[in-house]
């Protein structure tokens, strides 16, 4: 039976990066695959140099992601309501690429940076068939971290510990979110899902000598809340 681990993404501000250059850097609406994989491979110690390692982690694992409309806090007895707003911050960047042209010597640019504030994540953490890196491995990494994770940019720290629980058994990732509080919000998961909505995202990270990305198919779920 498949197992999954079930990691937790709060914190006051997450930035989960889309195609980008220095001028303009936008988030993403919910955590990408190559994001998750960097959070991952920080816990683990992996060098982001380390291409080897990386292809290894992510050839170990597959995501789920639900949109959570509230947040788990331990002194409440009711999840806290959170909905996402995305606000841009303002930076300046020395010679840096702009959307329309290279890096010009000595050019200080305008550039702003979208950020996530309020959201909050709920990852179920697929093993993929022969995983060369064990969910226990992971596990283990995401209660002791080798690097200070983030939720995505260095500025964005994470609210609590990360990791909810697992490895647990289930049927698919879907059976995990539906039955793991709180119920309710968008899932996107990868693996083969009966939906009406697929989509192409661009998150794939392919590993060289230059940063390009890949694209997956991402499947769309509204999970209903519990009554």
């Amino acid at each position: 039976m498949p197992r999954f681990l079930i990691l937790r993404l709060d914190g006051p501000m997450q930035a989960w990066g889309t195609h980008t250059f220095e001028d303009f850097r936008p988030s993403n609406l919910f955590p990408t695959r190559s994001g998750l994989l960097g959070l991952l491979g920080a816990c683990l110690g992996i060098d982001r140099r380390d291409h080897a390692g990386l292809e290894q982690l992510a050839a170990s694992v597959e995501f789920s992601v639900r949109v959570d409309r509230s947040a788990l806090r331990p002194e409440l007895e009711k999840p806290t309501p959170k909905a996402a707003v995305k606000l841009p911050d303002y930076h300046t960047v020395i010679e840096a690429r702009r959307v329309n042209r290279p890096p010009k010597k000595g050019e200080t640019i305008q550039s702003w940076r979208e950020y996530l504030f309020d959201a909050a994540f709920t990852v179920a953490i697929g093993e993929k068939s022969g995983a060369p890196v064990s969910l226990e491995t992971i596990a283990h990494a995401l209660r002791h971290p080798c690097f200070t994770p983030v939720l995505g940019r260095r500025a964005c720290p994470i609210a609590r510990p990360l990791l909810d629980c697992g490895p647990v058994d289930a049927a698919d990732a879907k059976t995990v979110l539906v039955n793991t509080l709180p119920t309710g919000g968008m899932i996107y998961a990868e693996g083969e899902w009966v939906s009406d909505q697929p989509m192409q995202i661009r998150d794939v990270p392919m590993h060289g000598r230059h940063r390009q990305f890949g694209t997956r198919q991402v499947y769309v779920h509204k999970e209903e809340p519990c009554s």
